[in-house]
């Protein structure tokens, strides 16, 4: 089982989505405890221990740090929005 740890800038991006975007989000980084890398998960090209994750138009990016077993989410944004 993995810890999942959510930086400020993830809790203040959560906060600006709507109530039932938020609500999905949320169930999907809680999921991460027991699989960091789910089916429809991706790895992030050019990164060693980056992935990203779908939920609807918004993606969830994710460092996982297998060795120490945490996954730190830091950035969940709108999908045009979120690799600025």
């Amino acid at each position: 089982m993995y810890r999942v740890l959510v930086e400020r800038s993830a809790e203040k991006d959560l906060k600006k989505l709507p109530p039932g975007v938020r609500t999905r989000v949320g169930n999907v980084l809680r999921n991460l405890a027991n699989d960091p890398r789910p089916a429809g998960s991706r790895k992030l090209t050019g990164t060693k221990h980056d992935w990203r994750i779908r939920v609807g138009d918004y993606r969830a990016v994710y460092e996982i740090a297998a060795s120490i077993k945490v996954v730190r989410v830091y950035r969940v944004r709108h999908r045009r929005d979120v690799y600025r």
